[in-house]
Formats: C-alpha cells, sequence, structure tokens
C-alpha cells in the first residue's frame, strides 16, 4: 500500500496519549495515527452494491437529523407483513414462482434499508454523536 504524508496539529494532550501508548505497545506513534484514523472512518462505500453507492456517498452531506431519520427508519408495515407471510411459506415450501420473486424483492429491499440505516449510523458516530444503547432503539413492528 502506497502512502502520503499529512502533517497535522494535535492538542498536547492527544499527543502525550499516543505516545504513551506507542511506548506501552511498543509501536511507532505515526501506526497508531494511522490505526486511529483507519477506525474511525464511516466504511468505504465501494464494498456496497454498486446500485447503493451513490446514494451512500450522499448521505456523507446530510444533517445529522436526516442521516437520525434514515438511521431510525422502519420497513412499512404492510410490507413487513407479507414477508413474515412469505418466509413462512417458504419454509413450508409453498411458495410459487412470482412469490419467490416476490420474497426476493423483498429481502432485497430490506438488506438495502439496513445498510442504509448501518452506514447512517457510522456518519453519525464519526461526527461525534452519541449512538443509542440496543435496548433504546425502537422495536420493528
Amino acid at each position: 500500500m502506497t502512502t502520503q504524508r499529512v502533517t497535522i496539529d494535535l492538542p498536547e494532550a492527544v499527543f502525550r496519549q499516543l505516545v504513551r501508548i506507542a511506548q506501552a505497545t511498543h509501536q511507532p506513534v505515526e501506526n497508531l495515527v494511522a490505526q486511529s484514523v483507519i477506525s474511525n472512518l464511516p466504511p468505504d462505500v465501494d464494498r456496497a452494491a454498486p446500485e447503493l453507492q451513490p446514494e451512500l456517498l450522499r448521505m456523507q452531506s446530510l444533517t445529522n437529523d436526516e442521516l437520525l431519520a434514515i438511521a431510525q427508519a422502519q420497513v412499512e408495515p404492510d410490507q413487513y407483513e407479507l414477508h413474515a407471510e412469505l418466509l413462512a411459506k417458504n419454509e413450508a415450501g409453498m411458495l410459487t414462482l412470482e412469490e419467490r420473486q416476490d420474497l426476493a424483492v423483498l429481502r432485497q429491499a430490506a438488506d438495502h434499508l439496513m445498510l442504509r440505516k448501518a452506514y447512517a449510523w457510522s456518519l453519525l458516530r464519526w461526527r461525534g454523536q452519541r449512538l443509542p444503547a440496543l435496548n433504546e432503539l425502537p422495536l420493528p413492528l
């Protein structure tokens, strides 16, 4: 992997903390800084489905309130019920071809919603917002 040099000014307390950790772990300070940056960046959108990448990139310019709305989004009740019915029929091996196609569409929509929600939460965290504990999140239908 190629590297680029960046010069940044850090508060003295942050630098001292990095030096203490570097000494304790026998690592160069530069490695700790790079590790901190990498671990705190939002996930790379290049790993998402190509059709979702533009939307995920646009999300980076949304306000915190807009991101929170996405993060708290829920599947529409009628879609949730249909998805549950089709899953039950699928487990019983009783799906028609059309129902299999409907289930695939619903599954993909749910997967995309979950990815958008996760990305919104990761952007909010990156911006320094407090993320709710699991028990503070709204329950699905």
